[in-house]
């Protein structure tokens, strides 16, 4: 018999209902009438993935957790560059000022009174030893000169009948002719006739050397840097050596002097005999080698320096008198000092301080500084050469705080 449906539309075998999709899974029940086994795989499969996203999940958001607070540890430690002091210090070379002087700077004066007969020389040219420079004409003296040679005769006559008496009372002493006062008075008179005549000589040599000096002549080889006479002005000898009674102004200028105020912390670098070298805006591109021959030994209260005289050489005249010129003067390294970049130093209201890395801790280490070289101090004391000193430290780094240190620098 044909089983059939309400609605009068018969089931055939083998098809599913009108109601039912092929795409619906057939639910397959065992001989009990239970769900099977296959289901429950595909329901525990979808749990245990499932559960393994979740247990994923937790595991990577407390990794994060772990690499955050990590990171941030790690973050919170200050890292720093660190430099080893150099041994030994470099040489130090400082500039001062010194003023040019001519080796020899005389100021020329008369030395008899008269008028300028002529003068020979001016200014800015060269003479020797011995040059005439003027000639002065001296009436008075020319007269004085007569005098006197005419005083030394009469002291050569006198001293002649004096002592032609002088003999004479002698021989009538031996007479007994005449009493020994006489005789004493005689010969007294013959010696003070002597003593007149070598003052006569001595006056006469006096106004003839003065004689000598109607012709200024150069007493050193140099050139005459200033004339103040002309043809005819009047001269006045005296010792008063004012400026309006200079002849003429003569200066050696084969050697110069200058003279350099040291300041008193460099004063124990100046050794009379070492070279020096000297420059000058005058003369750009150029150096000239001098040496130091003298020092006055002694700090000057008022400037506290050491006046140092530095002689240089200056045949061909490059260099002048007066001119402005610069001493360069070497300050030798100390063996025993360091020297590190001036951009570790850390101003403190203890003092002066340097951080150091030691087992990963900072320590501000007082030190004290010597020379300055600009982007390198030295430093006396404090450091070693094995110290890691830390590169530009921070203004608050501290004493004690955690850093780590900068692979590649220092390392």
């Amino acid at each position: 018999m044909k089983d059939t449906r309400e609605g009068g539309i018969p089931a055939e075998e083998g098809k599913p209902a009108a109601h039912q999709t092929q795409t619906d899974p057939p639910i397959v029940l065992d001989s009990n009438g239970k769900i099977g086994r296959g289901p429950i795989l595909v329901v525990a499969a979808v749990l245990l993935v499932i559960g393994v996203f979740i247990i994923t999940g937790i595991r990577t958001r407390v990794h994060a957790e772990e690499t955050l607070t990590k990171n941030t540890a790690q973050n919170a430690v200050m890292t720093v560059a660190i430099t080893n002091p150099s041994q030994g210090a470099n040489a130090l070379e400082i500039t001062l000022p010194a003023n040019t002087q001519a080796y020899i700077d005389t100021p020329i004066y008369a030395r008899t009174s008269g008028y300028i007969k002529r003068w020979y020389t001016d200014i800015g040219k060269h003479v020797h030893r011995g040059d005439v420079l003027a000639e002065i004409q001296t009436p008075e003296l020319d007269q004085q000169v007569q005098q006197a040679q005419s005083d030394l005769a009469t002291a050569k006559a006198n001293l002649q009948i004096a002592q032609i008496t002088a003999e004479r009372w002698k021989k009538l002493l031996a007479k007994n002719a005449v009493s020994h006062q006489e005789a004493d008075q005689a010969t007294s008179d013959y010696s003070a006739r002597q003593s007149a005549l070598s003052s006569a000589e001595a006056n006469l040599r006096r106004l003839e050397q003065l004689q000598g000096f109607e012709k200024v002549t150069a007493p050193f080889d140099g050139v005459i840097t200033a004339r103040n006479i002309d043809i005819g002005s009047l001269i006045q000898a005296g010792d008063n050596n004012s400026p309006k009674s200079e002849l003429f102004h003569i200066s050696s200028t084969d050697k110069l002097r200058l003279f350099v105020p040291v300041p008193e912390v460099y004063a124990n670098s100046v050794h009379t005999g070492d070279r020096i070298v000297v420059t000058s805006d005058a003369a750009p591109n150029q150096k000239f080698i001098g040496s130091i021959v003298r020092n006055s030994n002694a700090i000057d209260i008022s400037s506290r320096t050491l006046n140092v005289e530095v002689d240089v050489p200056n045949q061909d005249h490059r260099l002048l008198p007066g001119q402005y010129a610069f001493v360069h003067l070497p300050i030798p390294p100390s063996a025993s000092s360091l020297t590190v970049p001036a951009n570790v130093l850390l101003f403190r209201a203890e003092g002066l301080r340097v951080g150091v890395v030691h087992d990963g801790r900072v320590q501000l280490v007082p030190v004290q500084i010597g020379h300055d070289y600009g982007d390198k101090v030295e430093v006396i004391s404090g450091l070693t050469p094995q110290d890691k000193v830390i590169l530009n430290p921070s203004d608050s780094l501290a004493e004690g705080e955690r850093v780590r240190i900068e692979k590649g620098d220092g390392e």
